[in-house]
C-alpha cells in the first residue's frame, strides 16, 4: 500500500498506527548513522533520494524528515526511533551485500534550530551530518517563494518580506536557546536572510559533534556533475561506492531568479561576502558562486 495516494485523514490514521507500533518495537529497531541537516532550499530532497536509493541504506519509515531535534524533541527517544526499520531487516541486507546497512533522515531545520546539534550530540553521537549548501541570494529568493505557496508568508513580496525579517526574529534565537519547549514560526519559516548565513551555523555544529563529522555539499557541483559529488558522500560516510548508482537528474548550475529587484540583488551579494569568505575555510576554497 502505498501511504502518498491515501486521502489525507486515512493517512494520519495510518501513520498514527504505525507509530504506535514503532514505539512497541522502539528498542529492535535502528537509529540514524547519518543526517542531513540543511540548508532550507539547498537540495536536500534530491541527495535524500539518492542515498535511499543506495542498495545498503534504508531511509526513514515515513517521512525524508523526522524534526526531532528541532520539533519534537520532547516526544522522546522511542518516538524518534519509532521512524526507523527493523534491525531484522538491516540484518538480511548486510548478509546479502558483506557491508554493515545504514538509515538515516532528512531535516533541513537542524542546521538552524539552535538546541538541534547538541541534541544530536547526546543522542546520536556517532552520527555525521551532511550539509548542502547554495548560492544564498539564490536561496533566500527560492526559501520565500516556497513559503509563499505552502501559505506560511503573507507577504508575497520579497524585498518586504526581507524588510520584515529583523523584526520577526527579533529574540527568537535567544528564546530558542533559552527554553527547550519553546517553538518559533517566525524562526523556522521566515529567515530567509539569516539561512544564508552558512559558516556560522556550521561553527555551532562543529563545537558540539567535531568538525570531522560534518560534510560540506554545494548543491551547485551536486546537480551538474552529481556522480563525483556523490561518491565523495558515501565516502564520508563508509557507503561503498562501487555498488550501483542511482539515476541522477542534471539541472542548471546557477539558476538566477530574472524578476528579483537588482539592486535587491546586490545588496544581498554585499551582505553574504563576509560570510561566503568564511565558508571557503570550510570548503578550502570559494564557494562555485563566488567562482
Amino acid at each position: 500500500m502505498d501511504v502518498r495516494n491515501l486521502p489525507a485523514p486515512m493517512k494520519r490514521v495510518v501513520h498514527l498506527g504505525t507509530r504506535s507500533y514503532g514505539r512497541l518495537t522502539a528498542p529492535g529497531r535502528m537509529t540514524p548513522s547519518f543526517l542531513i541537516c540543511g540548508g532550507q532550499r539547498c537540495g536536500t530532497t534530491s541527495l535524500y533520494r539518492a542515498l535511499a536509493g543506495h542498495p545498503v541504506v534504508l531511509k526513514a519509515v515515513l517521512h525524508k524528515g523526522v524534526h526531532y531535534f528541532d520539533t519534537n524533541y520532547q516526544r522522546g527517544l522511542a518516538w524518534y526511533r519509532a521512524h526507523f526499520p527493523m534491525q531484522r531487516s538491516a540484518e538480511k541486507i548486510g548478509e546479502r551485500y558483506g557491508v554493515t546497512p545504514q538509515t538515516f533522515e532528512s531535516s533541513p531545520y537542524y542546521m538552524y534550530h539552535p538546541q538541534a546539534a547538541a541534541r544530536i550530540a547526546r543522542d546520536l553521537p556517532q552520527a555525521r551530518l551532511v550539509v548542502l549548501v547554495r548560492d544564498p541570494v539564490e536561496r533566500a529568493y527560492s526559501q520565500h517563494h516556497h513559503e509563499v505557496a505552502r501559505g506560511y508568508e503573507t507577504e508575497r513580496d520579497f524585498g518586504a518580506a526581507l524588510a520584515l525579517e529583523p523584526a520577526r526574529l527579533h529574540r527568537q534565537e535567544e528564546r530558542l536557546a533559552d527554553d527547550p519547549d519553546y517553538y518559533s514560526f517566525g524562526h523556522q519559516h521566515h529567515a530567509y536572510r539569516a539561512r544564508g548565513e552558512y559558516a556560522r551555523y556550521l561553527s555551532v555544529m562543529a563545537q558540539h559533534v567535531g568538525r570531522e563529522r560534518i560534510h560540506v555539499v554545494e548543491s551547485e557541483r551536486f546537480f551538474t556533475d552529481p556522480e563525483p559529488v556523490y561518491d565523495e558522500v558515501c565516502e564520508f560516510l563508509g557507503l561503498p561506492s562501487y555498488l550501483e548508482r542511482p539515476a541522477f537528474e542534471r539541472h542548471n548550475a546557477r539558476p538566477r531568479q530574472s524578476d528579483m529587484d537588482p539592486a535587491l540583488r546586490r545588496e544581498l551579494t554585499d551582505h553574504y561576502l563576509p560570510h561566503d569568505e568564511a565558508l571557503a575555510k570550510w570548503l578550502g576554497r570559494p564557494p562555485v558562486w563566488r567562482q
